[in-house]
């Protein structure tokens, strides 16, 4: 099997996953069906991003699959625990994952907001505050812990304007996701039907359009490096 058709499977498989788990979402959130399909999820999505891309992978392609490892801890492993030692699991694997991301990002800072449009970062700046500033009274002492994820997932998404339009939607659709997470935990009476079919489908599609938005950015790298011997 080449390369080509291994990551259509792969990817075939990851959206056959999503599409039962969010359906499992709707009719037993608590369900093995609807944990196991979450576990699946970014090892399959991982596994596409992996078959598309040859070896020697570049930076930008090696930080998202070990992001994509991270998010998967963060699925998985806080199943293990109960309580705020569940949550900490949660925040810590995907404060990793956030931290990989931005690694992944920087080297494409020059093109982000932070050197266009330096306006538009009131948006990603507003947002964090304001969320940190609704669930603080209830974080009680994770409060510390939800400001630095706050602060970071806000910086990954800064610095994902600078790899491609795909990926910045990615990265703000992650952003809504996380913040669902903390507004379902921390604020008293938020109430969002479904609530856990919100958060995974914006935290599907936004791993998605990040994993598509690096591959393209990767094929037109590779594209680059094939054309420049003959420019």
């Amino acid at each position: 099997m080449n390369r080509t058709a291994a990551a259509t499977a792969a990817f075939v498989a990851f959206a056959a996953v999503a599409v039962a788990h969010l359906v499992a979402q709707l009719v037993d959130p608590d369900s093995f069906v609807t944990e196991s399909t979450q576990w699946l999820l970014m090892p399959l999505l991982a596994l596409g991003v992996a078959a598309r891309t040859a070896r020697p992978r570049d930076r930008l392609v090696t930080l998202t699959l070990l992001a994509l490892v991270f998010s998967w801890l963060g699925d998985a492993a806080p199943d293990l625990f109960d309580g705020d030692t569940a949550f900490l699991v949660l925040i810590g694997f995907f404060l990793c994952a956030q931290i990989t991301y931005i690694a992944a990002f920087l080297p494409y800072r020059h093109r982000s907001v932070i050197r266009t449009n330096r306006w538009l970062l009131a948006p990603y700046a507003a947002a964090v505050v304001i969320l940190i500033a609704v669930c603080a009274p209830g974080a009680g002492a994770l409060v510390v812990a939800v400001t630095i994820y706050g602060v970071c997932i806000a910086t990954m998404a800064v610095l994902a304007t600078g790899v491609s339009r795909t990926v910045a939607w990615g990265a703000v659709v992650f952003v809504v996701s996380d913040s669902l997470i903390a507004l379902n935990a921390f604020v008293d009476g938020f109430s969002l039907p479904a609530t856990g079919f919100w958060i995974m489908i914006t935290y599907i599609c936004a791993q998605a359009l990040i994993a598509r938005g690096v591959l393209t950015r990767n094929a037109e790298a590779e594209a680059d490096v094939r054309v420049s011997p003959l420019s």
